[in-house]
């Protein structure tokens, strides 16, 4: 027994050391590799960047690292300011190196617009700049769909609470039986608005010529836009089920699109309308 004990012990300690070994061999590889080499510092990418991400927006997702100097990419940028009013053209995946023929100006991507993702259809839709975040969106960003509705004429329909059973009903809705007498339905829905969608992928953004976002002459440094006129055609890419209610909603209702970026989510929402926005719903107490 105590020479198994001993044995173990000994194969152990080689394994270690066999171990140790080749970790220095390596390093000492690296570093005979790296001899003579000249190291300079270029900026990787450390978190995805989606297409049509500021530039200068992108401080806590990129990391500068050293690398020698024969490996560094054509254009490989060291410092974001370099990149001072552009937008990434494409999607950036970590690992790589940033360059600056990955970024272009706005008004670029704006014209060139994406590609379809897989299995998506594409459906525009001609927005106001008050309902498209003031003509600011530009193509690889996301967005929350959001849709309004007028009273509709619903006579005839089993509805409960004035919203038809095929639409998310408010919160706190009280369900209706078959005791109550249809005469006594309502017969028009209330002005509702719901957030339908989210996140949803821009293709692409056209600018009719009417669209115009001068400066303010008044502003003293000259740079600060005052709103734009004339519509804008936003590109969606969404399943087709989504097409049919996007489409609806623009054509018997009112369209409003939410800048949705990573992280946000669509918790909380519900339909909305008069009585939930003032909280005039049945289970808040005065």
């Amino acid at each position: 027994m105590k020479r198994r004990i001993i044995g173990l012990i000994t194969a152990v300690a080689l394994a270690a050391v066999g171990t140790g070994a080749l970790v220095a061999y390596v390093r000492s590889a690296e570093d005979r590799a790296l001899a003579g080499e000249e190291l300079v510092g270029v900026l990787v990418v450390a978190e995805r960047i989606e297409a049509g991400a500021a530039a200068t927006s992108l401080e806590d997702r990129v990391v500068v690292e050293e690398v020698p100097a024969k490996v560094r990419v054509d254009g490989a940028v060291l410092d974001l300011a370099e990149l001072t009013g552009l937008v990434a053209a494409v999607e950036l995946l970590p690992g790589e190196q940033l360059t600056a023929d990955r970024f272009v100006e706005p008004s670029r991507l704006v014209n060139e617009g994406l590609g379809v993702p897989d299995g998506m259809l594409e459906v525009t839709l001609s927005l106001e700049p008050e309902r498209a975040l003031g003509g600011r969106l530009v193509p690889g960003q996301h967005v929350a769909v959001v849709a309004s509705f007028d009273p509709f004429d619903i006579s005839g329909t089993i509805v409960v609470d004035g919203v038809p059973p095929d639409l998310p009903l408010p919160e706190g809705a009280a369900a209706l039986t078959e005791a109550v007498d249809p005469d006594d339905l309502p017969t028009r829905t209330p002005n509702t608005s719901h957030i339908i969608l989210g996140p949803v992928l821009v293709t692409n953004v056209q600018i009719d010529e009417g669209f115009e976002a001068p400066l303010d002459d008044d502003d003293e440094d000259g740079d600060t836009p005052v709103a734009p006129t004339g519509n804008l055609l936003v590109t969606l890419a969404i399943d087709a089920p989504s097409v049919e209610r996007v489409v609806f909603a623009a054509e018997h209702g009112m369209v409003w699109l939410a800048h949705q970026p990573d992280g946000a989510t669509l918790d909380g929402t519900r339909v909305q309308d008069r009585g939930t926005v003032y909280l005039l719903t049945e289970d808040v107490t005065p």
